[in-house]
């Protein structure tokens, strides 16, 4: 039976009844004719993790076709600075899939993601959205299973002070309307992103929420499905450019950065994953973790301290990861707990069916599968993250963990299931590797574990050593022990990355 799109969020899909994946250029110039669109905008990440953007007035029909055929030309070296610029010019070539309806242009307009492609016409080797392609074309090939992933985005409103149903410092967590000041903004958010082609899977308030000065921080969290992680790169990119841009339509500040000042809470990115063959999710197995769960989590720990390379990208991400906070530092996993790298979260493996009958009577046990929805989840990324080139690094760890040779004796002797920030288990901390400590660390990490990345030709040495020399840039290897508790220094420290990523 066909499916009905009548409901669904985004407009294109709607009109097209097909998914955003069978999306092709006659179905886009059908649009764009059907409802007097009279702009196409190109929308391409830089190595800042920002959205750039090339406008396009549609001329005619022809006009048309050849934008979306031909793509158009960019300097590269202005994007990247790994690329020099004697022979900078790239293409950039409009990814179908990825169209929708933009919400914010006076000017009925579709965007549209692009790739990169060099003068011969080949993907740009060491573009991040096309390291991500190539990470996950080499996991399905190794493993025979997808690679899925979603995203906890984590920001935070900066706003005039109210004095009306304030909240109590650090409990802001799941408030309502009105002690959740920017709940309807959230909400608001939320609708454009899934008319963009986002799958959302909620929102909410988060812990965060305090004053300085005349200044209101509150701090909000949008989380999304799984989907497969070229998907999942894609409209986290999409949800950030929407949230930016409705906080500057507001009036407001709004900030991913890892770090606002000290003694409140960050902002992460925290990446949950899956593995799923013919359907069916791998990670676990008649309400247990299965053995492929176990060596993807062996490969993540085993890269994880070069993995920040890619998800704590500035100085400011590493005031975040400090310990006896919620934010991890220790080398670990377990389950349920949130002071470890790799958590696996509480799932729905057991009574799922019974818990809905004994809260609503009326209801009769159906035959569900609950244990599609367990995930493991990675804690460390934050938003100063390149998106694609994170979920690529997390697709080559997991794939080099079914490479380990002992990848579940590693797994097991890394499983931790207490605080291990309480001193009554210091025994068990000091056994445990630790993430690095600043943006040098990281740089020294992924010099020491390069390979894994580069193997199979995922990652291009070129990418790998722009991204150590950005890295090593910054000279903040003492950083965190120079600034201290200095509130006034980490707070000029933060306003120089406010808008990293």
């Amino acid at each position: 039976m066909k499916e009905n799109y009548s409901l669904h969020p985004n407009p294109l899909v709607k009109f097209l009844q097909k998914p955003q994946r069978e999306f092709t250029k006659a179905d886009i110039i059908r649009y764009v004719e059907a409802n007097e669109i009279e702009m196409v905008n190109f929308r391409y990440a830089g190595s800042d993790g920002r959205l750039k953007t090339l406008n396009f007035i549609i001329g005619s029909p022809e006009h048309l076709d050849n934008i979306l055929t031909y793509g158009e030309r960019v300097d590269g070296s202005s994007l990247f600075p790994y690329i020099e610029a004697g022979s900078s010019d790239l293409y950039v070539i409009p990814r179908y899939r990825t169209a929708f309806l933009n919400p914010f242009s006076d000017i009925p307009a579709i965007d549209i993601l692009c790739s990169y492609y060099t003068k011969d016409g080949k993907p740009l080797e060491s573009a991040p959205e096309y390291t991500l392609r190539k990470a996950h074309e080499e996991f399905k090939k190794t493993t025979g299973m997808e690679f899925q992933a979603m995203g906890e985005l984590e920001y935070y409103v900066i706003s005039e002070k109210e004095e009306l149903f304030e909240t109590p410092d650090q409990k802001g967590y799941h408030e309502s309307v009105p002690f959740c000041k920017w709940g309807n903004f959230r909400t608001e958010a939320m609708r454009a992103i899934a008319q963009a082609g986002g799958q959302i899977k909620y929102g909410h308030s988060e812990v965060g929420n305090f004053t300085i000065g005349h200044l209101q921080y509150e701090q909000n969290e949008i989380e999304f499905l799984p989907v497969d992680i070229e998907e999942a790169a894609d409209q986290l990119m999409i949800a950030k450019w929407i949230l930016r841009t409705l906080a500057y339509q507001y009036g407001v500040d709004l900030t991913f950065a890892p770090k606002i000042t000290t003694g409140k809470a960050g902002s992460g990115l925290h990446i949950h994953t899956r593995l799923v063959k013919d359907g069916k999710n791998m990670y676990i197995s008649e309400g247990k973790l299965t053995d492929v769960a176990k060596k993807a989590i062996a490969g993540i720990l085993q890269a994880a301290p070069s993995l920040t390379a890619f998800g704590n990208t500035n100085p400011t991400s590493y005031f975040r990861l400090v310990p006896h906070q919620e934010a991890p530092t220790n080398i670990c996993w377990g389950d349920r707990n949130r002071s470890v790298l790799v958590r696996v979260p509480l799932g729905w493996t057991q009574g799922a069916t019974g818990m809905i009958v004994d809260a609503n009577p009326l209801e009769k046990p159906g035959n569900t599968d609950p244990g599609t929805k367990q995930t493991i989840e990675f804690r460390c990324p934050d938003g100063s993250a390149d998106i694609y080139l994170l979920l690529a690094g997390l697709a080559v760890a997991a794939r080099h963990g079914f490479e380990m040779p002992e990848a579940i004796p590693y797994a097991e002797e890394r499983y931790v299931n207490v605080n291990i920030f309480d001193d009554a288990h210091k025994e068990i901390a000091n056994r445990l590797s630790h993430l690095p400590a600043s943006c040098a660390e990281s740089a020294d990490f992924l010099a020491q574990q390069r390979k894994i990345y580069e193997a199979a030709q995922v990652f291009s040495p070129r990418l790998i050593d722009g991204l150590i020399q950005k890295l090593s840039a910054y000279q903040d290897r003492t950083l965190r022990q120079e600034l201290g508790n200095d509130t006034e220094k980490i707070q000029k420290l933060v306003e120089t990355y406010i808008n990293a990523g």
